[in-house]
């Protein structure tokens, strides 16, 4: 959820400093950007075609999302030198480091999930929503990486969220609105 934003700000932000250099925005350039595709394909497949979800088990998709995320960090990796990929990458880890360390699934607590489902009746160990697993902080490793903060109240849609989302939203929004306008344009 918080990617949205931070991808509609990086760019306006771009678009405005850009202008005031006189430039034309241009998005940034992004080697191995097929490699985003690849690692998104799998993450579509297993957690929003329900008819493939309910055929996998819990091991093949936590297979599957680590991998997805492997390819992610790989990218963010070969791009490293681009503003902002830098933030994207260590939050990508973050993120990987704590679905891998749990199962393969983004671990959240029940008083993070009751907050999102009052009436949620899931048994500990079970998954919640798309990728995660509901687990109660003293069995998860790594809890302080988990899906624990949550939108505020007044937002319209409630989604918890982890500290690797905040780094990833943050990396694309410098990525977009800190591209370089000083290069000159080839006419």
């Amino acid at each position: 959820m918080l990617l949205l934003p931070a991808i509609l700000a990086g760019w306006l932000v771009g678009v405005v400093r850009a202008r005031s250099f006189g430039r034309p925005y241009q998005l940034p350039e992004l080697r191995f950007l097929w490699l985003v595709f690849v690692a998104f394909l799998p993450q579509f497949a297993v957690l929003y075609l329900p008819g493939l979800r309910k055929l996998l088990p819990d091991l093949w998709t936590a297979i599957l999302l680590t991998a997805s995320q492997l390819i992610l960090l790989g990218f963010a990796w070969l791009n490293r030198a681009r503003p902002g990929m830098g933030i994207l990458f260590a939050g990508a880890a973050l993120n990987f480091t704590v679905m891998a360390a749990n199962r393969g699934f983004m671990p959240i607590s029940p008083k993070t999930a009751g907050h999102l489902n009052p009436n949620l009746d899931v048994p500990s160990g079970s998954r919640f929503g798309l990728k995660d697993i509901l687990l109660p902080p003293e069995a998860t490793r790594f809890e302080w990486l988990a899906d624990r903060f949550l939108l505020p109240a007044w937002f319209p849609y409630q989604a918890a969220f982890s500290a690797g989302d905040v780094l990833i939203a943050l990396g694309v929004f410098v990525l977009l609105a800190y591209q370089d306008v000083h290069k000159r344009n080839s006419t």
